[in-house]
Protein backbone atom coordinates (compact mmCIF):
# COMPACT_ATOMS: atom_id res chain seq x y z
CA UNK A 1 0.00 0.00 0.00
CA UNK A 2 1.72 3.41 -0.78
CA UNK A 3 1.40 6.11 1.33
CA UNK A 4 1.68 9.59 -0.09
CA UNK A 5 1.49 13.09 1.38
CA UNK A 6 0.06 16.15 -0.40
CA UNK A 7 1.98 19.19 0.58
CA UNK A 8 1.76 21.80 -1.98
CA UNK A 9 1.83 25.65 -1.49
CA UNK A 10 -1.14 27.64 -3.19
CA UNK A 11 -1.18 28.59 -6.86
CA UNK A 12 -1.35 32.43 -5.86
CA UNK A 13 -4.77 33.37 -7.35
CA UNK A 14 -5.83 30.52 -8.74
CA UNK A 15 -6.44 27.70 -6.17
CA UNK A 16 -5.46 27.45 -2.38
CA UNK A 17 -3.03 24.91 -1.08
CA UNK A 18 -6.15 23.15 0.58
CA UNK A 19 -7.89 22.81 -2.48
CA UNK A 20 -5.05 21.68 -4.28
CA UNK A 21 -3.74 18.61 -1.97
CA UNK A 22 -7.26 17.67 -2.06
CA UNK A 23 -7.46 17.77 -6.14
CA UNK A 24 -3.98 16.08 -6.48
CA UNK A 25 -5.46 13.24 -4.22
CA UNK A 26 -8.44 12.99 -5.86
CA UNK A 27 -6.37 12.68 -9.26
CA UNK A 28 -4.41 10.06 -7.76
CA UNK A 29 -7.01 7.87 -5.97
CA UNK A 30 -8.54 7.44 -9.67
CA UNK A 31 -5.26 5.10 -10.07
CA UNK A 32 -4.26 3.67 -7.14
CA UNK A 33 -7.58 3.74 -4.85
CA UNK A 34 -5.88 1.87 -1.74
CA UNK A 35 -3.40 4.57 -1.17
CA UNK A 36 -2.75 6.14 2.02
CA UNK A 37 -2.87 10.01 1.74
CA UNK A 38 -2.58 12.79 3.57
CA UNK A 39 -3.15 16.39 3.09
CA UNK A 40 -0.22 18.44 4.46
CA UNK A 41 -1.50 22.06 2.67
CA UNK A 42 2.40 24.60 2.79
CA UNK A 43 2.84 28.05 3.18
CA UNK A 44 5.69 30.31 3.01
CA UNK A 45 4.00 33.18 5.33
CA UNK A 46 2.12 34.42 1.92
CA UNK A 47 -1.86 33.51 1.04
CA UNK A 48 -2.91 30.45 2.63
CA UNK A 49 -0.62 30.47 5.73
CA UNK A 50 -3.97 30.94 7.33
CA UNK A 51 -5.44 27.83 5.93
CA UNK A 52 -2.76 25.62 6.61
CA UNK A 53 -2.59 25.74 10.20
CA UNK A 54 -6.12 24.98 9.65
CA UNK A 55 -6.01 22.08 8.13
CA UNK A 56 -3.44 20.33 9.57
CA UNK A 57 -3.67 21.52 13.78
CA UNK A 58 -6.95 19.49 15.29
CA UNK A 59 -8.81 21.88 17.03
CA UNK A 60 -7.72 24.78 15.04
CA UNK A 61 -10.75 27.26 15.16
CA UNK A 62 -11.16 30.30 12.58
CA UNK A 63 -11.99 33.23 14.16
CA UNK A 64 -14.14 36.04 12.32
CA UNK A 65 -13.54 39.84 12.43
CA UNK A 66 -14.48 42.79 10.14
CA UNK A 67 -11.32 45.10 9.33
CA UNK A 68 -10.41 48.07 6.98
CA UNK A 69 -9.02 46.19 3.88
CA UNK A 70 -6.17 47.43 1.36
CA UNK A 71 -8.80 49.29 -0.48
CA UNK A 72 -10.18 51.28 2.20
CA UNK A 73 -13.13 49.91 3.11
CA UNK A 74 -14.49 47.12 5.39
CA UNK A 75 -13.46 43.95 5.08
CA UNK A 76 -14.70 40.04 6.15
CA UNK A 77 -11.99 38.09 7.18
CA UNK A 78 -10.45 35.86 10.45
CA UNK A 79 -7.71 35.02 12.13
CA UNK A 80 -7.00 31.48 13.73
CA UNK A 81 -6.78 30.45 17.07
CA UNK A 82 -4.95 27.53 17.52
CA UNK A 83 -5.04 25.19 20.68
CA UNK A 84 -3.58 25.86 23.98
CA UNK A 85 0.35 24.00 24.02
CA UNK A 86 2.60 23.58 27.09
CA UNK A 87 4.44 26.59 25.37
CA UNK A 88 1.44 28.67 24.51
CA UNK A 89 -0.85 27.97 27.50
CA UNK A 90 -3.72 30.29 25.95
CA UNK A 91 -3.60 29.19 22.40
CA UNK A 92 -1.82 30.37 19.27
CA UNK A 93 -2.76 33.01 16.67
CA UNK A 94 -1.91 32.89 13.15
CA UNK A 95 -2.84 35.77 10.85
CA UNK A 96 -1.78 36.53 7.44
CA UNK A 97 -1.44 39.88 6.20
CA UNK A 98 -2.88 38.00 2.61
CA UNK A 99 -6.35 37.94 3.78
CA UNK A 100 -6.10 41.12 5.98
CA UNK A 101 -4.10 43.56 3.82
CA UNK A 102 -2.89 41.50 0.77
CA UNK A 103 -2.77 42.22 -2.78
CA UNK A 104 -5.15 39.96 -4.08
CA UNK A 105 -7.82 41.74 -2.41
CA UNK A 106 -7.86 44.64 -4.59
CA UNK A 107 -9.46 45.01 -7.66
CA UNK A 108 -6.93 47.71 -8.87
CA UNK A 109 -3.32 48.46 -7.35
CA UNK A 110 -3.24 51.26 -4.26
CA UNK A 111 0.34 51.88 -4.34
CA UNK A 112 0.12 55.27 -2.57
CA UNK A 113 -2.84 54.55 -0.78
CA UNK A 114 -3.19 51.07 0.55
CA UNK A 115 -1.92 49.97 4.09
CA UNK A 116 -1.47 48.13 6.52
CA UNK A 117 -3.71 48.85 9.11
CA UNK A 118 -6.15 45.67 8.52
CA UNK A 119 -3.43 43.41 9.75
CA UNK A 120 -2.69 45.43 12.92
CA UNK A 121 -6.80 44.80 13.70
CA UNK A 122 -6.81 41.35 13.24
CA UNK A 123 -3.75 41.30 15.36
CA UNK A 124 -5.73 43.75 17.89
CA UNK A 125 -8.35 41.26 17.79
CA UNK A 126 -5.89 38.39 18.96
CA UNK A 127 -4.13 40.21 21.17
CA UNK A 128 -8.15 40.96 23.28
CA UNK A 129 -8.71 37.46 22.84
CA UNK A 130 -5.97 36.73 25.18
CA UNK A 131 -3.33 34.82 23.32
CA UNK A 132 0.12 34.02 24.23
CA UNK A 133 1.80 33.71 20.89
CA UNK A 134 0.86 34.80 17.82
CA UNK A 135 2.19 33.39 14.64
CA UNK A 136 2.16 36.49 11.87
CA UNK A 137 2.20 35.66 7.89
CA UNK A 138 3.34 38.44 5.86
CA UNK A 139 3.86 37.55 2.21
CA UNK A 140 1.53 38.96 -0.35
CA UNK A 141 1.11 42.54 1.51
CA UNK A 142 -0.34 45.14 -0.82
CA UNK A 143 1.35 48.59 0.17
CA UNK A 144 4.45 50.29 1.09
CA UNK A 145 3.81 52.22 4.52
CA UNK A 146 6.69 50.68 6.37
CA UNK A 147 4.09 49.05 8.80
CA UNK A 148 2.99 52.65 9.46
CA UNK A 149 -0.75 50.96 9.94
CA UNK A 150 -0.13 48.17 11.80
CA UNK A 151 1.33 50.19 14.34
CA UNK A 152 -0.59 53.03 14.51
CA UNK A 153 -3.42 50.63 15.33
CA UNK A 154 -0.96 49.13 18.02
CA UNK A 155 -0.90 52.99 19.34
CA UNK A 156 1.91 54.52 17.75
CA UNK A 157 1.37 58.49 16.49
CA UNK A 158 2.75 59.41 13.05
CA UNK A 159 2.67 62.84 12.71
CA UNK A 160 3.83 65.80 10.15
CA UNK A 161 6.00 68.37 10.79
CA UNK A 162 2.65 70.44 12.59
CA UNK A 163 2.16 67.47 14.69
CA UNK A 164 -0.99 66.67 12.63
CA UNK A 165 -1.04 62.66 12.14
CA UNK A 166 -0.12 62.11 8.20
CA UNK A 167 -3.07 60.11 5.72
CA UNK A 168 -2.30 56.10 5.41
CA UNK A 169 -0.24 54.30 3.19
CA UNK A 170 3.25 55.66 1.15
CA UNK A 171 1.39 58.87 0.95
CA UNK A 172 1.58 59.59 4.04
CA UNK A 173 4.69 57.99 5.21
CA UNK A 174 6.26 60.88 2.77
CA UNK A 175 5.14 63.21 5.33
CA UNK A 176 6.33 61.66 8.85
CA UNK A 177 8.26 63.71 10.88
CA UNK A 178 7.75 62.62 14.30
CA UNK A 179 6.31 59.13 15.62
CA UNK A 180 4.96 59.00 19.19
CA UNK A 181 5.42 55.17 20.41
CA UNK A 182 4.12 55.70 24.05
CA UNK A 183 1.34 54.54 23.54
CA UNK A 184 2.59 51.48 21.57
CA UNK A 185 0.67 47.83 22.35
CA UNK A 186 3.12 45.64 23.29
CA UNK A 187 2.94 41.97 22.06
CA UNK A 188 3.06 38.68 23.57
CA UNK A 189 5.88 36.54 21.70
CA UNK A 190 5.80 36.46 18.16
CA UNK A 191 7.12 34.79 14.99
CA UNK A 192 6.82 36.13 11.33
CA UNK A 193 6.59 33.67 8.72
CA UNK A 194 9.03 35.33 5.11
CA UNK A 195 10.61 33.99 2.48
CA UNK A 196 11.68 37.59 1.78
CA UNK A 197 15.40 38.43 3.33
CA UNK A 198 15.65 42.16 1.92
CA UNK A 199 16.81 44.65 3.60
CA UNK A 200 14.14 47.89 3.98
CA UNK A 201 15.99 50.31 1.79
CA UNK A 202 18.15 50.38 -0.54
CA UNK A 203 18.99 48.73 -4.15
CA UNK A 204 17.11 45.60 -2.38
CA UNK A 205 14.45 46.89 -0.55
CA UNK A 206 11.11 47.37 0.18
CA UNK A 207 10.54 50.21 -2.97
CA UNK A 208 13.13 49.41 -5.21
CA UNK A 209 12.05 45.30 -5.23
CA UNK A 210 8.64 45.49 -4.37
CA UNK A 211 7.60 48.36 -5.18
CA UNK A 212 6.84 47.86 -8.80
CA UNK A 213 4.61 45.12 -7.99
CA UNK A 214 2.68 47.11 -5.81
CA UNK A 215 1.90 49.73 -8.63
CA UNK A 216 4.96 52.02 -8.44
CA UNK A 217 5.73 52.88 -12.03
CA UNK A 218 8.14 55.71 -11.46
CA UNK A 219 11.86 55.90 -10.85
CA UNK A 220 11.56 59.02 -8.98
CA UNK A 221 8.49 57.71 -6.56
CA UNK A 222 10.24 54.67 -5.82
CA UNK A 223 13.74 56.96 -4.85
CA UNK A 224 10.85 59.10 -2.95
CA UNK A 225 9.54 56.43 -0.72
CA UNK A 226 13.09 54.42 -0.60
CA UNK A 227 14.01 57.46 1.39
CA UNK A 228 10.67 57.71 3.16
CA UNK A 229 11.28 54.31 4.71
CA UNK A 230 15.14 55.10 5.65
CA UNK A 231 13.89 58.26 7.55
CA UNK A 232 11.00 56.02 9.46
CA UNK A 233 13.78 53.34 10.48
CA UNK A 234 15.59 56.13 12.34
CA UNK A 235 11.98 57.46 14.02
CA UNK A 236 11.62 53.75 15.23
CA UNK A 237 14.81 52.88 15.95
CA UNK A 238 15.00 49.61 13.59
CA UNK A 239 18.53 48.73 11.48
CA UNK A 240 16.97 49.44 7.90
CA UNK A 241 19.89 46.88 7.00
CA UNK A 242 18.21 44.06 9.10
CA UNK A 243 17.40 40.94 6.61
CA UNK A 244 13.79 40.73 6.44
CA UNK A 245 13.02 44.58 7.61
CA UNK A 246 11.94 44.66 3.72
CA UNK A 247 9.18 41.94 3.63
CA UNK A 248 5.99 43.34 3.00
CA UNK A 249 6.53 47.16 1.88
CA UNK A 250 8.16 47.38 5.26
CA UNK A 251 5.85 45.70 7.68
CA UNK A 252 8.85 43.41 9.14
CA UNK A 253 10.79 46.59 10.56
CA UNK A 254 7.78 47.50 12.29
CA UNK A 255 6.99 44.27 13.36
CA UNK A 256 10.64 44.13 14.46
CA UNK A 257 10.08 46.98 16.39
CA UNK A 258 7.58 45.36 18.09
CA UNK A 259 10.19 42.75 19.02
CA UNK A 260 8.92 39.97 16.63
CA UNK A 261 11.64 37.65 15.28
CA UNK A 262 11.77 36.72 11.82
CA UNK A 263 11.52 33.10 10.69
CA UNK A 264 12.29 31.48 7.12
CA UNK A 265 8.43 31.03 6.46
CA UNK A 266 8.01 27.55 4.93
CA UNK A 267 10.86 25.94 7.35
CA UNK A 268 8.44 27.68 10.30
CA UNK A 269 5.32 26.40 8.78
CA UNK A 270 6.38 23.10 8.06
CA UNK A 271 7.72 22.77 11.76
CA UNK A 272 4.46 23.79 13.60
CA UNK A 273 2.18 22.00 11.47
CA UNK A 274 4.63 18.66 12.00
CA UNK A 275 5.27 17.96 8.45
CA UNK A 276 8.36 15.49 8.94
CA UNK A 277 6.79 14.05 11.29
CA UNK A 278 3.91 13.23 8.35
CA UNK A 279 6.79 12.38 6.15
CA UNK A 280 7.89 9.70 7.91
CA UNK A 281 7.25 6.18 5.96
CA UNK A 282 5.84 8.14 3.11
CA UNK A 283 6.69 6.06 -0.19
CA UNK A 284 6.10 9.76 -2.37
CA UNK A 285 5.88 13.65 -1.35
CA UNK A 286 4.05 15.64 -3.70
CA UNK A 287 4.35 19.90 -3.43
CA UNK A 288 4.03 22.31 -6.09
CA UNK A 289 3.33 26.05 -6.42
CA UNK A 290 2.14 28.55 -9.26
CA UNK A 291 5.31 29.05 -11.04
CA UNK A 292 8.52 27.23 -10.29
CA UNK A 293 11.05 28.99 -11.61
CA UNK A 294 14.83 29.73 -11.14
CA UNK A 295 13.80 31.52 -7.67
CA UNK A 296 11.81 28.47 -6.40
CA UNK A 297 14.81 26.70 -5.15
CA UNK A 298 15.57 29.71 -2.49
CA UNK A 299 13.45 28.87 0.37
CA UNK A 300 10.36 28.11 -1.33
CA UNK A 301 8.19 25.80 -0.15
CA UNK A 302 8.71 22.94 -3.10
CA UNK A 303 12.61 23.29 -2.62
CA UNK A 304 12.00 22.94 1.34
CA UNK A 305 9.45 20.04 0.88
CA UNK A 306 11.90 17.87 -1.07
CA UNK A 307 14.76 18.25 1.26
CA UNK A 308 12.17 17.07 4.13
CA UNK A 309 11.50 14.12 1.51
CA UNK A 310 14.93 13.65 0.73
CA UNK A 311 15.68 13.41 4.67
CA UNK A 312 13.02 10.27 4.98
CA UNK A 313 13.65 8.66 1.76
CA UNK A 314 10.93 9.52 0.30
CA UNK A 315 10.33 10.25 -3.89
CA UNK A 316 9.39 13.83 -4.13
CA UNK A 317 7.66 15.74 -7.05
CA UNK A 318 6.31 18.68 -7.86
CA UNK A 319 3.46 20.12 -9.97
CA UNK A 320 3.02 23.96 -10.61
CA UNK A 321 0.90 25.97 -13.36
CA UNK A 322 4.14 26.69 -15.09
CA UNK A 323 7.56 25.15 -14.92
CA UNK A 324 10.66 27.68 -16.36
CA UNK A 325 12.60 26.43 -18.91
CA UNK A 326 15.61 27.31 -16.12
CA UNK A 327 13.85 25.91 -13.18
CA UNK A 328 16.56 22.89 -11.79
CA UNK A 329 13.93 20.26 -11.17
CA UNK A 330 17.06 17.66 -10.38
CA UNK A 331 15.44 17.77 -6.23
CA UNK A 332 12.79 15.62 -7.68
CA UNK A 333 11.79 12.59 -9.25
CA UNK A 334 9.05 13.81 -11.89
CA UNK A 335 8.16 17.51 -12.57
CA UNK A 336 4.68 18.43 -14.07
CA UNK A 337 3.68 21.69 -15.49
CA UNK A 338 -0.45 21.76 -15.36
CA UNK A 339 0.51 24.42 -18.62
CA UNK A 340 1.71 21.52 -20.52
CA UNK A 341 -1.11 19.17 -19.60
CA UNK A 342 -3.81 21.30 -20.20
CA UNK A 343 -2.48 22.72 -23.48
CA UNK A 344 -1.88 26.52 -22.28
CA UNK A 345 -1.63 28.78 -19.67
CA UNK A 346 -5.33 29.97 -20.02
CA UNK A 347 -6.47 26.43 -19.59
CA UNK A 348 -4.77 25.48 -16.58
CA UNK A 349 -5.59 28.97 -15.15
CA UNK A 350 -8.99 28.55 -15.90
CA UNK A 351 -9.81 25.21 -14.36
CA UNK A 352 -7.05 24.60 -12.00
CA UNK A 353 -8.43 21.61 -10.05
CA UNK A 354 -9.38 19.83 -13.55
CA UNK A 355 -5.89 19.99 -14.66
CA UNK A 356 -4.63 19.41 -10.73
CA UNK A 357 -6.21 16.12 -10.63
CA UNK A 358 -4.99 15.40 -14.04
CA UNK A 359 -1.50 15.93 -12.67
CA UNK A 360 -2.04 13.14 -9.49
CA UNK A 361 -3.06 10.84 -11.83
CA UNK A 362 0.08 11.11 -13.83
CA UNK A 363 1.86 10.90 -10.94
CA UNK A 364 0.40 7.46 -9.71
CA UNK A 365 1.03 5.93 -12.80
CA UNK A 366 4.88 7.23 -13.25
CA UNK A 367 5.15 6.65 -9.20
Amino acid sequence: MTTVVMAPDSFKGTISAAEAARALADGWRRIDPAAVILSRPMADGGEGTVDAFATAVPGAQRMPIAVDGPAGTPTDTSWLLLPPTPDSPAGTAVIDIGSTSGIEMLDELRPWDADTSGFGQAIVAALDHGVSRLVLGIGSSASTDGGAGLLSVLGARFLDESGAPVAPGARGLLDVAAVDLTGLRPIPDAVVLTDVTNPLTGDRGAAAVFGPQKGFAADADIRRVDRSLARLAGLIGVDPSLPGAGAAGGAGAALMRCGARIEPGAAEVSRLIGLADSVTGADVVITGEGSYDGQSGDGKVPSYVAGIAAAAGARAAVVAGRIAPEADTGLFAAAVSLTDLAGSAEESLGEPARWLRAAGADLARRL
